[in-house]
């Protein structure tokens, strides 16, 4: 029981520090908030790799692969009636920066699947192993996923609806290939379809308010691309 017991103390110290970390990345400027990245990062994947054997399947194989495809197809249909709205409202746009469309889309797809892995690995499943129901567990984990998306008015509540549906469809498929391409397709859609004005270039924390006070270089901003 005592063994137990430190294990769940762990469990909080490890996530209470790493959400304290992504945090802190969101609301740093300049040069320390490149420091506290990679610092959040080493957290998470050396934390995560010493967890491994309690999390297994983490979602990164084939298990669960075949029978949770059809979320890629859902989520190109949402991704098309969102693109046919903004183009009859006149909000569709071309993405921000200099890289291209291809280029764009293969890095939101391997970020979209970072964040997915922090949702539901590191986060959800450490919630579980504390005692929680899944209900509470996925209700918490959207909400800390939401916060991690303030001050945007676009991405906080589609952050809440999209961690939730993502975390159940997580612990029904265990695998995360198709919620990322998924939160992929969908985070495009937003980031074609919401004026520039609204989104901010769909950044949050510190680069959100900031927006249009002060040039950030590339690369630096705080996004959620």
């Amino acid at each position: 029981m005592r063994f137990f017991v430190s294990f769940r103390w762990f469990d909080i110290f490890e996530l209470l520090v790493a959400y304290s970390l992504i945090l802190a990345v969101i609301w740093t400027p300049g040069v320390e908030q490149r420091v506290l990245y990679w610092t959040a990062f080493a957290w998470i994947v050396i934390t995560a790799w010493l967890r491994r054997s309690q999390t297994r399947p983490i979602g990164l194989g084939v298990h669960g692969l075949w029978p949770s495809l059809w979320i890629i197809p859902a989520a190109i249909v949402l991704f098309l009636i969102g693109i046919g709205i903004a183009d009859r409202v006149h909000t569709l746009h071309e993405l921000y920066g200099p890289l291209p469309v291809i280029q764009h889309v293969a890095e939101y797809s391997l970020w979209s699947l970072m964040q997915q892995f922090i949702l539901q690995v590191y986060v959800l499943l450490r919630l579980l192993r504390l005692g929680m129901r899944r209900v509470p567990a996925i209700a918490i984990a959207a909400l800390m996923f939401a916060a991690a998306h303030i001050p945007n008015p676009v991405l906080v509540p589609a952050a809440l609806i999209w961690a939730a549906i993502s975390c159940w469809l997580y612990l029904r498929y265990r695998n995360l290939y198709s919620i990322a391409v998924a939160h992929a397709l969908l985070g495009m859609c937003l980031a074609f379809c919401v004026p520039n004005s609204i989104n901010h270039h769909m950044r949050v924390g510190l680069g959100y308010l900031r927006y249009g006070h002060e040039h950030v270089r590339p690369g630096l901003e705080l996004t959620d691309r």
